[in-house]
Formats: C-alpha cells, sequence, structure tokens
C-alpha cells in the first residue's frame, strides 16, 4: 500500500524482516534513520540553506597569527621590490589585514575592486606568511554598499575558489567590527550569493543564507543479506 513518507513503510518491512532474520534489523534500522535524516535535509534544502556557523572568535591566543598592532587591521609586509618576500621595509607591499577565526583563520583586506584585486598574486603570500604558522584563507572584500560586498578568496591549500563559507563570514563579521556594513550582509562570490547576519557580540553565532542545489546522484549496490 502507498504511503506520504518512505520512511514508515521501510519502518515496516525492517519489523518484518527483524522477524524472519534478527540479525538484519539492526542494519537496516539504520538505513531507515539515515534516510530519515536524508529526507529532512533535503527538505531544507529545497527552502535554501541556512546554517548557524559558530561564534567569530577575536582572541589572538586562540588564533594562528603572531600579533602584529591591532587586531582589525594587521600590517603585512609581503614583498619588497627586489622579490625579497616578508621583508618589513619601506619597499615592502602592505596588506592591510583583519584577521579571526571562524574555526579556521582568515585575513581578510578592503580592496576597491575584486576585479582587478591582486589575488593571485598576493593570495599565495598571504596564505604563506609567516605570522600564520599553519597557512590562512586570505580575503579580498570590496565594499559595493553596507548591505553588499563582492569577495574573492583565496583559500589555504586550494588556492582561488568559487565560493567560500567561511570566508564570506569572516569578510561580514570583519566588516561589521571595522563599522563599515550592518548586521546582515548580501555577499557576492564568483560562485553565487550568500547572505551573511551577524548581531555583532562576540558569543553571537554567524547565520549563512543561500541557495543549495543537487551536485550529483549516484547508485549503490548493497549486497545482498545471508
Amino acid at each position: 500500500a502507498g504511503s506520504a513518507s518512505p520512511v514508515p513503510t521501510l519502518a515496516s518491512l525492517v519489523r518484518r524482516l527483524e522477524r524472519k532474520a534478527p540479525e538484519a534489523g539492526g542494519l537496516l534500522d539504520a538505513a531507515v534513520a539515515a534516510l530519515d535524516r536524508a529526507l529532512v535535509a533535503l527538505e531544507e534544502a529545497e527552502a535554501g540553506l541556512n546554517d548557524a556557523l559558530a561564534a567569530a572568535n577575536f582572541d589572538p591566543r586562540e588564533l594562528e597569527p603572531v600579533p602584529d598592532g591591532h587586531w582589525q587591521v594587521w600590517p603585512l609586509p609581503l614583498e619588497d621590490n627586489k622579490g625579497f618576500a616578508y621583508v618589513n621595509t619601506a619597499q615592502a607591499a602592505i596588506a592591510n589585514v583583519a584577521v579571526l577565526s571562524m574555526g579556521n583563520p582568515h585575513a581578510v583586506q578592503i580592496v576597491a575592486d575584486v576585479d582587478t584585486a591582486p589575488v593571485a598574486t598576493q593570495g599565495p603570500l598571504i596564505e604563506r606568511h609567516p605570522a600564520f604558522p599553519n597557512r590562512v584563507n586570505a580575503g579580498f572584500m570590496q565594499i559595493v554598499g553596507r548591505g553588499h560586498v563582492r569577495l574573492r578568496v583565496y583559500e589555504r591549500g586550494a588556492g582561488e575558489t568559487l565560493a567560500c563559507g567561511t570566508g564570506a563570514c569572516a569578510a561580514v563579521v570583519a566588516g561589521i567590527r571595522l563599522g563599515r556594513l550592518d548586521p546582515r550582509v548580501d555577499v557576492d562570490t564568483r560562485g553565487g550569493r550568500l547572505t551573511i547576519a551577524w548581531a555583532g557580540g562576540e558569543r553571537d553565532p554567524v547565520l549563512m543564507i543561500g541557495p543549495a542545489t543537487t551536485v550529483f546522484t549516484g547508485e549503490i549496490e548493497v549486497p545482498q543479506l545471508p
């Protein structure tokens, strides 16, 4: 008989199999529970993704970089005009970055235009800067308005990516702390738009809202039970 949800139907099948093969019941119970969770996740995905990430962390003792000046804008010398990287001289290129952790480290700088920002050149220099022993994600944020930014992120170990969820959260939190952004901001990345919200308190969670789409489907063959 049909049912509005496949879970009760599968559950009744589990009960019938348990009577015939008790050892199969636990495995099938786990499969039903997993399917139930997948259905819930699918319903949430269809309505749009709304994730509450961990609260942003501003304590330098909990961050990977070595503090150098005020937390909000840390001047990082990147490379002097002779090609020697990380030399703190007047000739060095300086990246003024806001540093914070979303569970992973981020260094965010404000740029005039993300399309012409030096992501390919400064990105790897920031990522591997000695101030970040375990490397860092380098964010390049263009502020379009108090509720709208454009963002590119050079991720540690991966290079520039089309989008970075924690990078978007870090950029918006940094912009709010700098007094440049409102509590709710649309973030345009090369992979699409995310909306980030943060109430401004160090214990407040950072909310990320955006579309969810299917990226692949697959099939698996489950071996027959003895």
